[in-house]
């Protein structure tokens, strides 16, 4: 029973950046309509700015969590401005295609000057050791990870659907024409979207570097599971890729315990089995 909780404490981990990362590709598709492929670049970036603070400027894990997502999200930026904007209205393989490029120059450069060893990360002190539950050991930061990432998607989730700011995003999205009239800035709107859901890949980069270590590929070891993980949940769905990135999770946590031949194409088969019932996914809606 310890091994199968450990293994329920594993997916709950890798569903928590699941969902991290399919929250930001759900936020920049569904307002902007770009499928991102650089986000699992954008993702190591966020561990390496992490990584970066520390060594260089002693700035701890904390201050991290704050400057890691605004830098980031600032380099995301300068990308929308400089490159994706001139993609509006074009069809998504255009977009698929200059992500896909982008992600190969980031980890390209990474990869040249660090190589393909993982770079240490230091758990903070406050959140080292565990905590024994009887039923099992529980390391602190790990359970740290859950209840922040859950905190941060939820909150994500919020201010899309729930507050004027995201009654404004959603709206430009549909009717930019109309929204201009209201006096709204649109590109700037969609500039700050974009921001925001390259800022949240980064986070989940600070999330992950103590856990999996600082890696120039570990972004590209991930986004395919993602992409996954947005599909199945629906393409654009804020609270779709919540539950499904935290439920596959789960999901793979008990295959690696029951099955674990199965635990690396799980996901995959799901997501065939959700398309062959409902194309849009499970929380989709049909355009």
């Amino acid at each position: 029973m310890q091994a199968l909780y450990a293994q329920l404490l594993v997916g709950l981990i890798n569903g928590s950046f699941y969902a991290l990362l399919s929250l930001g590709l759900a936020v920049i598709f569904g307002m902007l309509n770009i499928i991102n492929f650089a986000h699992g670049a954008l993702y190591m970036m966020g561990a390496f700015v992490a990584y970066f603070m520390l060594e260089y400027s002693g700035l701890s894990y904390w201050w991290a969590l704050i400057f890691a997502p605004i830098i980031v999200g600032a380099f995301g930026i300068l990308l929308e401005r400089t490159m994706l904007q001139w993609l509006t209205g074009l069809d998504h393989l255009y977009g698929l295609l200059l992500t896909f490029g982008l992600a190969l120059v980031i980890q390209g450069v990474f990869q040249n000057y660090f190589g393909s060893s993982g770079l240490p990360y230091a758990i903070p002190e406050i959140l080292q050791g565990g905590v024994n539950l009887g039923f099992m050991y529980l390391p602190i930061y790990r359970g740290w990870v859950v209840i922040f990432s859950l905190v941060i998607c939820l909150l994500t989730w919020y201010l899309i659907e729930r507050t004027r700011l995201g009654a404004y995003l959603r709206a430009a999205t549909e009717n930019p024409t109309l929204v201009r009239a209201f006096g709204i800035n649109v590109p700037r709107m969609i500039t700050l979207t974009y921001g925001l859901g390259v800022g949240l890949a980064a986070l989940a980069g600070v999330l992950s570097a103590p856990i999996n270590q600082v890696r120039p590929l570990m972004g590209a070891d991930l986004i395919i599971v993602v992409f996954a993980v947005v599909v199945i949940g629906g393409m654009g769905s804020i609270m779709g890729s919540i539950i499904t990135g935290f439920a596959l999770g789960v999901i793979e946590g008990l295959t690696k315990y029951f099955y674990p031949e199965a635990s690396n194409t799980v996901v995959f088969v799901l997501m065939v089995l959700v398309l062959l019932v409902k194309p849009t996914g499970l929380t989709g809606r049909a355009t």
